[in-house]
């Protein structure tokens, strides 16, 4: 029987219990990491906690709402069970009908059929690491195998455990002008997830250094299973014509290769963050982005506008 739970209901050890005997579990969905990327998230839970699907909601003009949380590419369904597609659409059938919107992204493994939602394939890239990094880079592009051939000329140093700060703020300074819904409240709650992952053992950091010495490149890996999660990155414009993210890339496949994990690119539905992940001989999964509207027509052309003027 499928409850819904309230976040004050939920029981910690053994949501995390499920979580992580889950054939699909994924650092996302503990219970530390979605109270830091979304305070008082619910949940849907099934027996004695066999299968989880967590619910992060919002509420505004009295109406209440699903969303995906920053920083969490994939939730959705996890359980100790074998997925079916029945058991994933009863789970989306029994979310409450008070939430009367929502964009949420479900992970790979949960597949169904046709509901009475609208479904988008969304898509990420994965890598394995289990061949020896001779095998690997002989898959990469003919366009990464030139650009880390002109990065190797250009003398630059990597450092490993690097300041998340310092990443976080090299991305601020670049990318991070034309993307507007990330606000100072956003960043603070990321380092904190950083620094609540570096103390669970479960983060990595790289920094590219270039010839003047300064931070040009960088990028935080989260464990999550026995995957690797290409979480985060920072890069300046003298580290694009240095080619110093594909360099710092290629460094971090060779520490890990011939190891039991998978890199997860965690994207992307940008067609040229696709072709780069792809040259490093990633394969393309998809996961399912559902969209459920339950407004009434008034207010759902609202929303729709609210969107369009953003």
């Amino acid at each position: 029987m499928i409850k819904y739970v309230t976040h004050n209901e939920i029981e910690r050890n053994k949501w995390d219990t499920c979580i992580e005997e889950s054939f699909n579990g994924m650092i996302y969905a503990k219970s530390w990491y979605l109270d830091l990327v979304a305070p008082n998230w619910d949940a849907l839970i099934e027996d004695n906690y066999q299968s989880v699907f967590p619910l992060v909601h919002g509420r505004k003009w009295g109406i209440y709402y699903l969303y995906q949380p920053p920083f969490t590419q994939q939730l959705g369904l996890f359980s100790k069970n074998v997925l079916s597609e029945h058991l994933v659409g009863e789970f989306i059938q029994a979310i409450p009908r008070k939430f009367k919107f929502a964009e949420i992204n479900l992970n790979t493994f949960n597949k169904f059929t046709a509901l009475d939602v609208e479904t988008f394939m969304w898509k990420t890239h994965e890598l394995d690491l289990i061949k020896s990094y001779e095998n690997i880079a002989r898959n990469y592009s003919g366009n990464l195998k030139r650009n880390l051939k002109k990065s190797e000329s250009h003398n630059l140093s990597l450092i490993k455990n690097s300041k998340p700060e310092e990443i976080i703020r090299i991305f601020r300074e670049n990318r991070g002008q034309t993307i507007t819904n990330l606000k100072d409240e956003q960043y603070a709650m990321f380092t904190r997830l950083v620094y609540a992952a570096i103390y669970k053992g479960l983060i990595s950091t790289y920094g590219v250094f270039s010839p003047m010495n300064e931070l040009c490149a960088g990028a935080i890996f989260l464990r999550s299973k026995k995957k690797v999660v290409f979480l985060f990155s920072g890069l300046t414009e003298i580290g694009k014509d240095l080619h110093a993210m594909p360099w710092l890339i290629d460094h971090f496949i060779r520490d890990n290769s011939q190891k039991h994990l998978t890199l997860d690119f965690e994207g992307s539905n940008d067609p040229d963050l696709a072709r780069f992940y792809k040259g490093f001989g990633s394969k393309e999964i998809t996961y399912p982005h559902l969209k459920i509207n339950r407004l009434p027509w008034l207010l759902s052309t609202g929303v729709k506008m609210i969107k369009a003027l953003r």
